[in-house]
């Protein structure tokens, strides 16, 4: 008698482990997806009155087995079965773009360095209405790779806790900047930005010497170093920027030259040139040994067409190099 309530106990537990296997993993997924957001949450229904059954974080992979309206129906990689919102997905195909993108990031030159300002939304391309990747918290740590402008369109209007703007006049644009993020949960992230949510994080004292000179900075690199009278290295920068709004076909119009003054130990201005539509990215060379001449070059539009610009440094003098090869003559030094 025993004998038979065990294996009749058996059978019925075999059956009910057979239903659960069916039911969490027999399904065949439509597609594959991904988990779009910082932290999604997994509810129990797709109805209004639901419960949260569990949570996935960014780029975890899901079986997506049924949708309604803007719900999904997905599986976890732990077998859990819930509804998440579809604006929290990334399809396959969103999934291994953002991976290419990352590669296409990693060889190219960083231009600038800042962080988010407020929470921004990470697009695949340059404009409010491309795809979202994820959102960004504040102070995201960023390198800003290179930039390009959007057109605004008034009609689209996200949210305050997005990309919170008044719409401008039809035909305006805006600065947007292709980024390498480093999220504290993800790693490296790279896609577009709005640039008016990044804040710049510019070495001292460059923004005081920008802001007496009218400079809205876009982005700088450091030349070389000198050794000053404390035997401290300094640093030696390019700064270029604009004057005016964001927008602008130029990525720069003003270039300034810092160098470091030994006698009055402090920063002095070395070059200056004002006449420029450059574009991103700046490249540079030196030559080797310890206080070798450095070259730097970017693609300049002033003439109507792309053309390279190249200067070359010498201790503290700055002079444009001509394609014959002859220096100009430098700027005035301050």
């Amino acid at each position: 008698m025993i004998r038979k309530v065990l294996l009749g106990f058996a059978v019925v537990l075999v059956v009910v482990v057979g239903l659960y296997v069916r039911e969490r993993h027999a399904t065949v997924p439509l597609e594959i997806a991904y988990s779009g957001n910082h932290l999604v949450t997994v509810y129990s229904t797709s109805a209004q009155v639901r419960e949260p059954v569990t949570t996935v974080g960014f780029g975890e992979r899901l079986d997506v087995l049924q949708r309604f309206q803007d719900q999904v129906k997905v599986r976890t990689a732990d077998g859990v079965v819930g509804w998440v919102a579809e604006h929290d997905l990334l399809s396959a195909d969103s999934w291994q773009r953002l991976k290419d993108m990352e590669t296409k990031a990693d060889g190219m030159t960083m231009e600038a360095r800042g962080h988010t300002r407020v929470l921004s939304n990470l697009h695949f391309g340059p404009g409010r209405d491309t795809p979202r990747i994820r959102q960004l918290n504040k102070d995201v740590r960023l390198d800003l790779l290179t930039r390009q402008t959007a057109e605004i369109k008034p009609a689209i209007v996200e949210n305050a806790d997005q990309e919170s703007a008044t719409p401008a006049a039809e035909g305006k644009k805006e600065d947007w900047w292709f980024v390498r993020a480093h999220t504290p949960d993800q790693g490296t992230l790279a896609g577009w930005l709005l640039g008016r949510f990044i804040d710049l994080d510019v070495p001292q004292p460059l923004p005081d010497y920008a802001s007496s000179a009218g400079m809205r900075i876009v982005a700088w690199t450091q030349l070389d170093r000198v050794t000053a009278a404390s035997g401290k290295p300094m640093p030696q920068y390019l700064l270029v920027g604009t004057h005016g709004p964001e927008g602008q076909p130029c990525d720069f119009t003003m270039m300034r030259v810092y160098t470091w003054g030994k006698q009055k130990e402090r920063y002095e201005t070395a070059f200056v040139e004002s006449n420029v539509c450059g574009k991103l990215p700046i490249e540079r060379a030196q030559t080797a040994g310890p206080g070798g001449d450095v070259t730097f070059w970017f693609q300049d539009l002033s003439a109507g067409a792309s053309e390279r610009r190249t200067y070359e440094m010498h201790q503290t003098i700055v002079r444009r190099v001509r394609d014959k090869g002859a220096p100009e003559p430098r700027k005035h030094r301050r």
